[in-house]
């Protein structure tokens, strides 16, 4: 199966391929297939929302199956912030370091057994026949003190996941040990069962 995924953001875009590629599916990136994808507006109040926004729009533009995904940080103590802003917390769009920074100011003081939070991927796949399939994965653990590691993206240095016990954060794993238990992961495991579904 071939379709397009629809991400400007080149470290999104490289953690798809990398677990949708071994399960079958074969991703194309737009520009490859010399197609300009619109930069769609994240008005969505929900994670699936946004990424059916930027899935039909890939796939109407594309006139092939996309897939996108729309995904973040919920922190329990801050009411589920960042959430659907987790990319523009701190203002700006993208700033990982300064997104980061304010999720800890936020959280100072907080003691660790209250600083629970989750990863969160909406992945939705759109069809050129207007099908779409949704699907969510979750990630449970704690935010951390201080960003530690070199890997991943995004919130990945203060995430502990608890299937780690709460003593690596995301970007000290492996790309083989975070696809394992990621909230893209296991959102797009799900896809690839429900793609089958389908056939």
């Amino acid at each position: 199966m071939d379709i397009i995924v629809a991400t400007h953001n080149m470290k999104k875009r490289d953690e798809l391929c990398r677990i949708l590629s071994p399960l079958g599916i074969n991703v194309h990136l737009a520009e490859d297939l010399g197609i300009e994808l619109t930069d769609v507006e994240e008005t969505g109040t929900t994670f699936a929302e946004n990424a059916f926004l930027k899935a039909e729009s890939g796939c109407k533009e594309g006139g092939l199956p996309c897939v996108a995904d729309d995904s973040g940080l919920a922190v329990d103590y801050l009411n589920g912030e960042p959430g659907v802003y987790s990319a523009r917390y701190s203002g700006g769009h993208g700033n990982d370091e300064a997104n980061t920074q304010l999720v800890l100011k936020n959280l100072e003081g907080v003691p660790f057994e209250k600083r629970d939070a989750a990863f969160v991927s909406a992945v939705c796949l759109v069809y050129p026949d207007s099908t779409k399939i949704e699907v969510t994965g979750k990630c449970r653990g704690k935010i951390g003190y201080e960003p530690l590691g070199t890997g991943g993206f995004g919130y990945d240095p203060v995430f502990l996941p608890e299937e780690y016990g709460y003593e690596k954060t995301m970007a000290q794993l492996t790309s083989e040990e975070k696809d394992k238990i990621s909230h893209r992961g296991r959102a797009l495991r799900m896809l690839v069962e429900k793609i089958g579904e389908l056939k």
